[in-house]
């Protein structure tokens, strides 16, 4: 019985020290696997201002398309001019936001010109407070 003892107690204690490393590893890997939605990425990016107009870019119409591939996130974006003095900021500002959503690994941001903005991008609700 010693012998099976002996025999049983290594083999008990090796899989326990290996299940609590999977433990810890399950738990850390389906948080970081945990891919953001859409939806989540959306609500970020309505956190990012435009600093002249105080609206969110959201709302201003300038979030073209966003896609969501594993924890890779590409966001289309314009501006309401190319001569925009904020577009340099509203990017950074964009691409910061979306990176602090859980579960995001790679952001690409791009500025994209087609079709070009226009007043009709603006939400409803927003351009009818704007009183247009």
């Amino acid at each position: 019985m010693s012998e099976e003892n002996d025999a049983t107690a290594p083999e008990a204690t090796a899989p326990e020290g290996q299940h609590e490393e999977r433990a810890e590893s399950p738990a850390a890997a389906s948080e970081a696997e945990a891919a953001p939605t859409v939806d989540e990425v959306r609500l970020a990016l309505r956190k990012v201002k435009d600093p002249e107009l105080n609206l969110n870019i959201v709302d201003l119409g300038l979030v073209y398309d966003v896609a969501v591939e594993g924890r890779t996130v590409t966001v289309d974006m314009s501006l309401t001019s190319p001569a925009c003095p904020s577009g340099p900021q509203l990017m950074a500002d964009a691409e910061r936001a979306v990176r602090n959503v859980p579960g995001v690994g790679e952001v690409q941001v791009n500025l994209v010109w087609q079709p070009l903005w226009t007043p009709d991008r603006i939400e409803p609700r927003v351009r009818a407070y704007m009183g247009l």
